[in-house]
């Protein structure tokens, strides 16, 4: 019985990446090899490293760009529409398939492996259960319960910089281990477990990706696989004990008789770490390396402090830790006087998005100071506008601030590299040289 069930676990792991990958990826490859701009920034690696040119060409082809994929767009007034319609879905409409992929989908579909962007995850769920799901965490994740977590988060940072002096890899001793702490303590993890939710996370980044190959999706799919058991006997700790964390008020929290069930429990715990946890470790080093090399932008926060919200909004707008979303078309649409099909894809730049000069004076100029900073897309829009959007706002302005002002004299070191992921922008290695320390902020 045991060896039916690992076959049939098998079977469905190697059908989910065929479906959601395999077909995808040699889609992609031969779309690039037809110009395809949508699929080049996909295989191409130079893309990776900048792709701020290749979202220029988009723009110049207009607002709204069709291409053998779907259609493209860069535009941010064209990208907060899409994120924004009711026309679109966020998930695939699986009803717009062909009838074998539906069947295929359904047959794979593993609650054992559930990945950020599986359903029930609040990224691809929508009404009625994105509504309900949505309900029941805002009121955990309100402006005032984040909040209420700023000391705590400078007690983090301050604890980390105290064993920073020296030459380090920024990114493993500081941006990683800032958000890593911050989500495990709302997620109620015991300290012992920090190191294994955060190998976690770093394993299961590349989920949010297309077109991963069988070796890639496989060490992605152990990863996700490894967290839901550890998570299944976390949320039975909580139950059986709830804390005062933020995951434990989910699970005992209901509304109108209604709770979270396991499943859905897991889903969102799992969003909590990938989005609030990898993409804050990008702002956090995407920031530190802007900073750097904008001396005079530094020494405009260290004599105008009250711009450090401003400063975090405009490093998401510059370097976006998500570079790219997609949504489904529902109906029959048009955008941009596009003709968009149900079922049709539509991707939105938010990278591009954020650097349109039509929405930003000097888009590529870093400006601590611009005033419509908090105007960028970085947290997409609409009902599925990031929940956790205050929380990395918190951290990136402690973390940024206070890494910072301990050491004024923090200089980069050969070596940096940037992270291999497509969706999700950042520093994989940011070694540094701290110089020596001013005293820490109490």
């Amino acid at each position: 019985m045991t060896l039916r069930r690992s076959a049939g676990t098998a079977a469905r792991t190697r059908v989910r990446w065929g479906v959601q990958h395999g077909v995808v990826g040699l889609a992609v490859r031969r779309a690039a090899r037809q110009g395809d701009l949508q699929a080049s920034s996909i295989v191409d690696p130079s893309h990776r490293d900048d792709p701020y040119p290749l979202y220029g060409r988009v723009r110049a082809r207009g607002p709204l760009v069709p291409g053998r994929l779907g259609h493209v767009t860069a535009t941010h007034a064209v990208a907060s529409e899409v994120l924004r319609s009711e026309d679109f879905r966020a998930g695939t409409d699986a009803e717009a398939l062909p009838r074998v992929l539906q069947d295929l989908v359904a047959w794979s579909y593993d609650t054992g492996a559930l990945g950020p962007i599986d359903p029930p995850s609040l990224l691809v769920t929508e009404p009625p259960d994105h509504t309900r799901h949505r309900r029941l965490v805002s009121r955990v994740f309100t402006a005032r319960a984040v909040e209420g977590l700023r000391d705590r988060v400078q007690q983090i940072a301050d604890g980390l910089l105290d064993e920073l002096e020296g030459q380090a890899d920024l990114v493993t001793a500081y941006c990683s281990r800032l958000p890593v702490t911050v989500i495990t303590e709302i997620l109620g993890v015991r300290p012992e477990d920090h190191e294994q939710v955060l190998a976690y996370g770093r394993a299961g980044a590349p989920s949010l990706d297309v077109g991963l190959s069988w070796r890639q999706f496989r060490e992605v799919d152990t990863a996700i696989r490894g967290f839901s058991t550890w998570l299944g006997g976390h949320l039975q700790r909580l139950r059986a004990d709830p804390g005062t964390d933020l995951l434990s008020q989910l699970v005992v929290l209901e509304d109108d008789g209604q709770r979270l069930d396991d499943t859905e429990l897991r889903a969102i715990a799992g969003l909590v770490l990938a989005a609030g946890f990898e993409t804050t470790v990008n702002l956090l080093g995407s920031g530190t390396v802007l900073l750097l090399q904008h001396p005079e932008q530094r020494e405009r926060l260290h004599a105008e402090p009250g711009l450090w919200s401003t400063a975090v909004d405009e490093v998401l707008r510059y370097e976006s830790p998500v570079q790219l979303t997609a949504r489904f078309a529902v109906r029959d649409t048009e955008v941009a006087g596009q003709r968009v099909r149900r079922g049709g894809l539509v991707s939105t730049m938010l990278g591009g998005a954020n650097r349109d000069p039509a929405a930003f004076d000097e888009p590529d100029r870093f400006d601590v100071g611009r005033p419509n900073a908090r105007d960028h897309l970085s947290f997409s829009a609409g009902r599925h506008f990031c929940l956790g959007a205050s929380l990395a706002r918190l951290e990136g302005e402690v973390g940024l601030r206070s890494l910072l002002e301990r050491y004024p004299d923090l200089a980069l070191a050969p070596g940096a590299r940037r992270t291999t992921t497509r969706v999700l922008r950042g520093w994989e290695a940011l070694p540094v040289r701290t110089g020596r320390p001013a005293p820490a902020l109490r």
